[in-house]
Formats: structure tokens, C-alpha cells, sequence
């Protein structure tokens, strides 16, 4: 070791034994996040008609994302406020489950309706119940034996009370009352299917109906029946009526239908038994109405099961559309991708900047789609006279949706840009 004439030891200099820095090389190179950005809209800019096709798979699939969870979750809503007006008042009264081998018992006594009506919150009740008829036949005029009409008329016993209950819409005539009721009187009123389905369409030459060539005058036609639709092509006959011609109910029990006021059905379900049969209240089963969340909410999983499955599909279209442009447009852009991995581009900063670009198409078409999509809804439910229900949960992530779409169909083409070596790239 030198020393130097102070007698002292040299010092080492510090940046000996380590790497040397040489200030002559050229820095790695970096790309800014700013950079990347300005690189990929102009690169999306370049070429807008593409780049708008492009979008338009996206725009469809998250539209179809946003305008099926909202036109599903407003068409619930107007089912569920439906179902609340109908199916909150109504009570069904049955007769208790009869043992096996056991025909179903008739414990309704004969002045049920008034008993029921009686109740507070009560609007009408009756017992109704399928006649037990084997391929019976009707027609307008007697059918000789053998003869098959093939008309699809079903017959049903129903109370004055019950034809009150089933709030049905009278399209000619009038109803039984309790005088036809009370006499057993051979008259009927028919649906209005049964009514087409025998070419009965008017009433002022008083038709007759033959059940089983027994003759039954129609009193009134209805169109409409909002608590037993089934009404609509069948006869109904007054239950002193039916009992008289055709025996008690045989295959399935009778039963009553209770229309309430809203409010007043579980009150009226705790009660009709008693009222009926204060002394075997039992032997009758009283069923309020359901939930009516569970309704909607199945309507809302129906719905959306089926509707999601065609958003995604169309979201599946709109990724495909984006990889493959943007593959296109490496094949395209390849002498560029060279110059800049030739610059000090590394594969990394290629690849972050086809990413970006997908990722920036998936976001546009994902905005695009969500405002059509919440403008289809309120146009729908404009028209429609709905409430429009729009879920913020379901918006909001809604362009996310679009940009994860760009973001995994570009991953294969920015790796494959990735890839491409600079003296290649410049060859082409």
C-alpha cells in the first residue's frame, strides 16, 4: 500500500469493489401511466369506425345486463302489487283431507254464504266445487246415446255466493241469485269460452244448455273471472241444483271462496270454521293467503335466470369482437411494435398498452350500455304506465362489467404483441 508523504494511508475511494456506475449508459426504459393512455386512445382514435364496431358488442351485451335486471325487477313489482290486490283477499275454506278409499265429505252446511258473509271484513262467499261427471255430455240440444260433442264444457256447482266471490265481469244477462238458489231451479250460467265453444252468443231467445240431456236455461254469460278462471269454460250450476242432478262432490273436496276486504283475510281464515261448524270446526281447513314476497321473488329469479343467460351471451359476442380486433390490429401495427421495442420498449410496456387499449373500448361500450340500458327501462315502464325500478347495484358496476370484458379479450393479443421480436417486427 502507497503512502502518501503526509505518512498517512490513501483513502479508498467508496465506489471501490462495487458495481461502477457508468453515467455514459442509457437509463432503462420506463412508460408513464399518462403515456400509455395518450398512446391508446390515439391508437383508438386512428381508427374510429373500427373502434365504434368494435364497442357495439359490449354496448348490447351490458345494455341487455342493465335493461333485464331493471325490466325484470319493475315487471315483479307490478306483479307483486297485483298479486297484493288478489291474492291478499282472498280465503279458500276446505273440507279436511279425506282418509285413503274415503270420497271427500260435504260439510258445508246449506246456508254457508250468509254464515261467512257475516264476518266482519267479508265481501262475498260461496261454496263451488266440480260436478263428478264422467265425460258428460252438453250441447244445445239433446245428444242420443253414444254420441261424443267434444265441446271441452266442464260443469261446476257454485253458490250465488261463490259466483259473487269470484268477481266475475258479466258480458250478457244477469246471475243466479238466492231464489234460484233456495228452489234448485235447472239454470246456469256459462264462461264465455263455453259459450264460443257451443255457439251461444246472445241470450234474448233464452238459450237452453243440455247437460247429460237435461235441460239447464242460461241465465248470463261471463268474460271475466278473477279468482277462478277455469270458470270461463265451464257451466255453473246453483249447488242445490247440482246436488239434487248429480250427487255430492266425488273426486275432489268442496270448497268455499272467500273474498275479504284488504287486511281482514287471516282474521276471516281464524273465523270461517267456527262460523261453519262451531261445533266440529276441524273438519274444515282455512288457507289465508301466501306471502306475496315469495311470488315475486320467484318471478325475479325466473326472469332473471333467463334474461342473464342472453346478456351474457351477448357480452361473450362483444369480447370476441374486441380480441379479435385488436389481434387485427397488432397484425396491422407490427412495424410499430418493432420501432419501439428497437427504441427500448420492453414487452411489458407493449403489452400494457394493447391492455389498455381493449380495457378502454370494454369501459366506453360498458357506459354506452349502461345509459341504454336504464333508458330502455324508463321508456318501457313509461309506456306501460309502471313504477321503473332501477337497482343503483346493478348500474353502477354495471361498466365495470365492460372494462373486465375488455380487459380478459385483450389479454391473448397483448401478450401475443408482447412476444414479437423487434428485428422480425421490422423485417415485415
Amino acid at each position: 500500500m502507497t503512502v502518501p508523504p503526509t505518512g498517512r494511508p490513501a483513502r479508498i475511494p467508496r465506489w471501490r469493489g462495487r458495481r461502477e456506475r457508468r453515467p455514459d449508459l442509457v437509463p432503462p426504459s420506463g412508460l408513464l401511466i399518462r403515456d400509455m393512455l395518450a398512446e391508446s386512445v390515439a391508437g383508438l382514435v386512428q381508427r374510429p369506425g373500427r373502434s365504434v364496431l368494435t364497442m357495439l358488442g359490449t354496448v348490447l351485451g351490458v345494455g341487455a345486463f342493465v335493461a333485464v335486471l331493471g325490466l325484470t325487477s319493475t315487471a315483479a313489482g307490478q306483479i307483486s302489487a297485483s298479486f297484493n290486490v288478489l291474492r291478499a283477499t282472498t280465503v279458500t275454506v276446505e273440507d279436511a283431507a279425506p282418509k285413503s278409499g274415503e270420497a271427500p265429505a260435504m260439510h258445508f252446511p246449506a246456508d254457508s254464504d250468509q254464515r261467512v258473509e257475516r264476518l266482519n271484513g267479508v265481501v262475498a262467499a260461496g261454496v263451488w266445487w266440480s260436478v263428478p261427471l264422467r265425460n258428460p255430455k252438453i250441447g244445445t240440444q239433446p245428444l242420443p246415446p253414444g254420441d261424443d260433442p267434444g265441446t271441452g264444457v266442464s260443469v261446476f256447482a257454485a253458490s250465488p255466493g261463490a259466483l259473487r266471490a269470484i268477481q266475475p265481469t258479466l258480458q250478457a244477462g244477469t246471475l243466479y241469485n238466492a231464489f234460484h238458489q233456495r228452489r234448485g231451479e235447472p239454470v246456469c250460467v256459462l264462461g264465455s269460452g263455453a259459450a264460443r265453444a257451443l255457439g251461444i252468443s246472445r241470450l234474448d231467445n233464452q238459450p237452453v244448455v243440455f247437460i247429460n240431456n237435461s235441460a239447464y236455461t242460461v241465465l248470463g254469460i261471463i268474460s271475466d273471472a278473477q279468482r277462478r278462471p277455469e270458470a270461463l269454460m265451464g257451466a255453473m250450476l246453483p249447488t242445490t241444483t247440482a246436488l239434487r242432478a248429480y250427487g255430492a262432490p266425488a273426486d275432489e273436496p268442496a270448497e268455499m271462496i272467500v273474498h275479504t276486504r284488504v287486511g281482514a283475510a287471516h282474521l276471516v281464515a281464524r273465523q270461517a270454521p267456527l262460523a261453519l261448524l262451531p261445533e266440529h270446526p276441524r273438519l274444515l281447513h282455512a288457507s289465508p293467503p301466501p306471502d306475496p314476497h315469495a311470488l315475486r321473488d320467484a318471478v325475479n329469479t325466473s326472469l332473471s335466470g333467463l334474461f342473464l343467460l342472453l346478456a351474457a351471451i351477448c357480452l361473450v359476442i362483444g369480447a370476441l369482437g374486441i380480441a379479435n380486433t385488436t389481434l387485427v390490429a397488432i397484425l396491422e401495427r407490427t412495424g410499430e411494435i418493432g420501432l419501439r421495442r428497437s427504441l427500448g420498449a420492453r414487452p411489458r410496456h407493449i403489452a400494457a398498452q394493447f391492455l389498455t387499449e381493449s380495457t378502454t373500448l370494454g369501459t366506453l361500450g360498458g357506459l354506452v350500455g349502461t345509459a341504454i340500458g336504464v333508458c330502455t327501462v324508463v321508456m318501457v315502464a313509461v309506456v306501460q304506465d309502471w313504477t321503473a325500478i332501477v337497482d343503483p347495484l346493478t348500474v353502477l358496476p354495471a361498466p365495470l362489467v365492460g372494462s373486465v370484458v375488455g380487459l380478459l379479450a385483450g389479454l391473448y393479443p397483448a401478450l401475443r404483441a408482447a412476444r414479437i421480436e423487434p428485428l422480425e417486427a421490422l423485417r415485415q
